[in-house]
């Protein structure tokens, strides 16, 4: 079976089993090394990309389900040299150890907040819901996406983009 989709803005193509995981297309085929394919049955988030600008965990979601559709990777989530507020706001306050969760955490919360900042930790909690961190603990970076967010919504509030 052969499935086109959209990665990262650009037209994909996979010739093969429909039920191949997508994540396993991302690493093996891509070379879209940022998700991770740790637990692969949807428990700790660490291969979570945006299909139709929606959080999934790509090794639950068989290639067939992508067909026609829009996929994001973190590798695609910013231009080049200009990381997202949330890569920054991780970098900055150094919450990252093994990286591992790392690029599942900047999808998921990215999608949750795409057009307005969090109001609380408990939103940010509650976004994060199925991405684990086995080494920082999660209040660093609540700290860092609170601290992140509201830094790029000020920017752009002054700037006049919102």
């Amino acid at each position: 079976m052969s499935v086109r989709f959209e990665l990262n803005g650009e037209p994909c193509g996979f010739a093969g089993d429909p039920l191949t995981p997508l994540v396993d297309i991302l690493r093996r085929e891509r070379f879209l090394t940022g998700t991770k394919a740790v637990c692969r049955e949807g428990f700790c988030g660490a291969c979570t990309v945006h299909v139709d600008g929606e959080a999934r965990m790509s090794c639950l979601l068989p290639i067939a389900s992508v067909a026609g559709r829009r996929v994001l990777t973190i590798e695609g989530l910013a231009p080049p040299g200009a990381p997202h507020p949330l890569q920054v706001a991780f970098e900055a306050a150094d919450v990252v150890q093994c990286g591992m969760c790392f690029p599942g955490m900047v999808m998921s919360l990215s999608a949750a907040f795409r057009d307005r900042a969090p109001e609380s930790r408990a939103e940010v909690k509650a976004a994060m819901t199925g991405n684990i961190c086995r080494c920082t603990g999660y209040e660093r970076i609540v700290d860092a996406v609170l601290a992140g967010l509201a830094a790029e919504r000020a920017s752009a509030t002054e700037s006049g983009d919102v």
